[in-house]
């Protein structure tokens, strides 16, 4: 005999494995397929003679029903466990014992294990409370949205303070941009697994670079700062390092590879925090990278800015370096996999040829989506991005006749 529930299939993948619950109480009549066969989407595993009791409980015939393989079977073609399925067959530890005595369909197990959800927090419109997908759905959209009132799955919610009780208080309104992007950013947080590495960049040599080639950039009108250098050097090691110029797809089980960079830069402006984009950076010379910078920062600032200049980003660089600072941990902008903060640079004694020398350092941040990079990318990414920016000849045309 089998219950609502009961594990009657294990499923397993390379990574993982996941039980298959019985919808339906009842006996197993019939087992149509044998320990290491393969089987496809929609094949039928077995025949439950369905306990009267519950059907009625239903509305539904009381008659036979065929188990079949749905919404756990993703692929054309699996291979059945090993393991004998019998009804002593233990809950796997993939399933959440919250989950037992629960009404829900297979897929939307699923979903909640994936998604981190406990199912026990959410209140089913189904027959007998039955967990329906739109109830999933608007449980999740309500967290973040900011709009659920009894935690962040399964996290306390902050307490709610009169603040009038200690003092004077203003109250004053987000600005329209903030409260747009403020439930993305908390989104990025807590879906995305974020790891941040830190190194420095002498920029020596790119400095004076840029020292040289100011005026030219003066007389077309526009200002060449060091973020235009840090973005085609980023460029460069994109292409050496696809992964971080790429996307989770919306199952989150494959990784798009976009054959176009464009670079998203934060720009501040008196109503929050926006992120134009550069299209096709790794097209464009440094000089043309500069004069969109300051366009787009123009733009900006100004409000006119249109939503087509800040879609489409494959890479975010983010530079306080003119604010200050040593160091941050930027938020990645999703769907993007990572984004790179730049502080302030300044002279640091750096240790050369038996002397310390004064040199120019750039403090930069990595924060990357550990479910696409491991640690050994994200510090090959940063290694060659120091590299690179300490060698202006490897992603510049311009060649530099200053000694260190």
């Amino acid at each position: 005999m089998v219950k609502v529930d009961d594990p009657i299939l294990t499923l397993e993948t390379d990574k993982a494995a996941m039980d298959v619950p019985s919808p339906y109480p009842g006996k197993v009549i019939s087992i149509y397929a044998n320990k290491g066969d393969k089987i496809n989407q929609g094949d039928d595993l077995c025949l439950i003679d369905v306990d009267t009791s519950f059907v009625d409980d239903q509305d539904d015939e009381p008659e036979a029903v065929m188990t079949e393989v749905s919404d756990e079977i993703e692929k054309t073609e699996t291979t059945l466990p090993t393991e004998t399925i019998s009804k002593e067959h233990e809950t796997s530890n993939f399933i959440s014992k919250s989950f037992s005595g629960l009404h829900a369909s297979p897929s939307v197990r699923k979903l909640a294990r994936e998604l981190g959800v406990d199912l026990t927090e959410i209140k089913g419109t189904g027959l007998k409370d039955r967990i329906q997908p739109e109830d999933l759905k608007s449980y999740v959209k309500g967290i973040i949205t900011g709009k659920k009132t009894d935690g962040i799955m399964g996290l306390p919610e902050l307490p709610i303070i009169d603040y009038a009780n200690f003092g004077p208080i203003e109250t004053v309104q987000l600005s329209r941009i903030k409260k747009i992007s403020g439930p993305r950013l908390q989104a990025s947080w807590i879906n995305i697994p974020h790891v941040t590495q830190h190194d420095e960049v002498d920029i020596n040599e790119l400095e004076q670079i840029r020292i040289d080639l100011k005026d030219e950039a003066k007389a077309q009108g526009f200002s060449l700062t060091i973020l235009a250098f840090i973005i085609k050097g980023v460029c460069k090691v994109l292409l050496d390092f696809p992964d971080f110029n790429s996307s989770l797809d919306a199952k989150g089980e494959n990784l798009i590879h976009k054959k176009y960079i464009n670079i998203g830069f934060a720009a501040n402006t008196d109503n929050g925090l926006m992120v134009p984009v550069i299209k096709k950076a790794e097209q464009k010379d440094l000089l043309t990278i500069a004069k969109e910078l300051s366009e787009l920062s123009k733009l900006a600032r100004d409000g006119k800015i249109q939503l087509s200049d800040m879609q489409g980003g494959t890479f975010t660089v983010s530079s306080l370096g003119g604010f200050g600072g040593t160091g941050f941990t930027p938020i990645i902008n999703a769907p993007e996999v990572a984004i790179l903060g730049v502080a302030r640079s300044q002279i640091k004694p750096v240790f050369i040829k038996g002397q310390f020398l004064p040199r120019l350092i750039l403090p930069i941040s990595l924060s990357y989506d550990h479910r696409v990079i491991d640690g050994v990318g994200g510090i090959q990414f940063t290694t060659q991005l120091k590299n690179t920016l300490e060698n202006p000849s490897s992603f510049l045309d311009i060649s530099s006749d200053e000694n260190d």
